[in-house]
């Protein structure tokens, strides 16, 4: 039961009993419904910008979660394009050039899938652009691999009759794995060790103890065992015809002679530190017509395709050569 109220009349000088109008009720019950509708849609609008409900949470957890995952393929990605790139440079500046086949332009190896939307599939999704860009990177790595591969094949043909040839080039890392401390330098830009200047550097340097074995890379002739070249110190270079040629520097002592022939895989000299050397090292060099070419490229005769990649991340860093 509602509580009676009264006020002073100083007319009658009673008190007189107040009479709500049912009007004013009802009028006074709208406002107080609307101001509760309007406050509780507030509140919504305000819970729904700044707290997160647990399918938001778990919703959000998802979506950086699937970021991370795409970083992480986008990663993996982008190593197996750099891996194909060093062997698509070598198929193009040695395999087919040389067995006399075009080298594969860069435009036919990377060229998109035309006709129909291929990915439309993948539209109408929140994520739709991330999928989408994946897939079509995935796609471009696939065919690249399918064209290197067919030149391979290819090239396995052409290769039937040129054993001399393949005997001849530079194929095999001159130091053992086993024998080294670790890759130095590689071919590239890189701080010079005396006067800290950043110059090319024109050859790999490895890193390895006095007196390490050397070995030819590819079959030829000693051009010279000397240290008549400014720089290099004891030096040897290896003629192994078809316009290539190999050069180790800074060694220790020669065990061959001018105008030997030697086969790939002859121990030739040892480990020094001879001429311009910080530390005991060979520098490698390959030249191909007179022009030094990046020796990473040669080393598919004795190395598993690990160690490869393993040294052709080590050579990419721009750090002090050691001579």
């Amino acid at each position: 039961m509602s509580k009676v109220k009264y006020y002073y009349d100083p007319d009658t000088l009673s008190y007189r009993k107040i009479e709500r109008k049912k009007r004013t009720a009802i009028q006074f019950g709208m406002v107080f419904l609307l101001a509760s509708a309007l406050f509780g849609f507030l509140f919504v609008f305000i819970a729904s910008q700044y707290i997160e409900s647990p399918r938001e949470r778990a919703l959000k957890h998802e979506l950086t979660n699937l970021q991370l995952q795409y970083d992480l393929l986008d990663k993996r990605v982008e190593g197996a394009f750099a891996a194909l790139e060093s062997v698509e440079e070598r198929d193009n500046s040695i395999y087919r050039l040389y067995f006399e086949a075009n080298p594969i332009p860069k435009e036919q190896r990377r060229a998109g899938f035309g006709g129909i939307n291929r990915y439309k599939k993948y539209e109408g999704f929140d994520n739709s652009k991330l999928i989408i860009e994946s897939n079509k990177r995935i796609d471009l790595l696939q065919k690249a691999i399918v064209v290197q591969s067919k030149s391979l094949d290819e090239i396995a043909i052409l290769a039937e009759d040129k054993e001399q040839f393949l005997s001849s080039i530079p194929a095999i890392q001159p130091v053992r794995n086993k024998d080294l401390k670790h890759m130095a330098s590689g071919y590239g830009y890189r701080t010079d060790p005396f006067t800290k200047v950043r110059k090319f550097h024109f050859g790999m340097d490895f890193t390895a103890p006095r007196g390490t074995p050397v070995y030819a890379s590819g079959d030829g002739v000693i051009k010279r065992a000397d240290s008549n070249s400014s720089g290099y110190g004891k030096h040897i270079r290896i003629d192994h015809g078809y316009g290539y040629m190999s050069l180790y520097a800074h060694l220790y002592k020669y065990n061959v002679r001018a105008n030997q022939k030697v086969k790939r895989g002859d121990l030739i000299g040892y480990v020094g530190s001879t001429g311009r050397s910080e530390a005991p090292h060979l520098h490698y060099e390959v030249f191909k017509d007179n022009d030094r070419i990046n020796p990473i490229n040669f080393y598919y005769g004795n190395l598993t395709a690990e160690e490869y990649a393993r040294l052709l991340e080590k050579a990419s860093l721009e750090n002090q050569s050691l001579d």
